[in-house]
This record gives structure tokens, sequence and C-alpha cells, in this order.
């Protein structure tokens, strides 16, 4: 079976535009699942950190907000944009609110948790701000897990080498 990449995918904006994924190909990504009211939150700040360092070598971040784990992005639709933009002043795109486990996850998340599909890792997110790291063919290269800083030097070198 070839491998899948995520250029297959359909996402919602927060204005529920359909967005195709495929209008990032040639780009480094990391996949971000996020939330308002975590312990992680902080972390907006460093994606907005690497997002400014690396955006005009072709890399980006995309946060996909969701609600599975402690509840805590009790937020909808354009205030999660109001909330990432006011607090965390962050220019990468946010999209839609998802789910990102279980039988009702995003088919995104379903292809970011299947090994079969995406040739790299079956680890589902545990919590909020898993990162997943996607090259330009858009295929599924790394993960990290939310305790892993955004600007770590891990991170740092992996995009630098998909450059």
């Amino acid at each position: 079976m070839t491998q899948e990449n995520i250029y297959q995918f359909k996402v919602q904006n927060l204005q529920n535009e359909t967005i195709s994924l495929d209008q990032y190909a040639g780009k480094v990504l990391l996949i971000v699942n996020t939330a308002s009211e975590c312990g992680f939150t902080p972390q907006y700040a460093e994606l907005e950190e690497l997002a400014q360092t690396y955006r005009s070598k072709g890399f980006e971040i995309l946060a996909f907000p969701c609600n599975d784990f402690g509840g805590q992005e009790p937020l909808e639709g354009n205030a999660i944009g109001q909330f990432c933009s006011l607090k965390f002043k962050t220019s990468f795109p946010v999209f839609a609110k998802v789910k990102i486990k279980g039988h009702q996850a995003h088919e995104l998340y379903k292809f970011l948790s299947d090994k079969s599909r995406n040739g790299c890792t079956s680890l589902a997110p545990k919590w909020n701000f898993h990162k997943y790291l996607i090259n330009k063919d858009g295929k599924v290269v790394d993960y990290y897990l939310s305790i892993t800083k955004p600007t770590s030097s891990k991170i740092k070198r992996a995009i630098e080498k998909l450059l």
C-alpha cells in the first residue's frame, strides 16, 4: 500500500470554511492539538516564536483546538481565534475545534495516529499540545509529546533538517 499524506484531508477554519491541506504542499508543518485552559497553553507563545523563526524558510504551524482532554477547550469558533491572537499574538492558522480521539476523531487525526497509513507512528495524542512533524511531501516524520516544548533544541533541529 502506498503511504498516504496529509494533503488528502480537508479541515474547517474558524469561519467554518473548508480548507484543503494541499495548500500547504511543499512546506514543513507542525500539527498541534491545542486548548485554551490547559497547563500547556503557554506553549502558544513558543509555537508563535517557532513560526516566526522558520516561516520565511517554508515552515508553518497548524493548530487544531480540541476539548477531548479534561474539557480544557470550552471556547468555540471565533472566540478561539480571539483568545489566541489577543493573549499570544498568534499568526499561524488555528482551525475549528475537532475531536482527535476515539471513533469520532477527525479523519486527519485518525491518519496521524495510524502507522499503517502514515508510515511513522500509531501514537494518538494523550493530552493537549501533542505535536506531529510533517515533511515537505506531507508525510509524518516524527511526533513530540505535550511535555516537549515547541522551542526545544530537539524540535528545532528536526525542523532545520527538513527545511
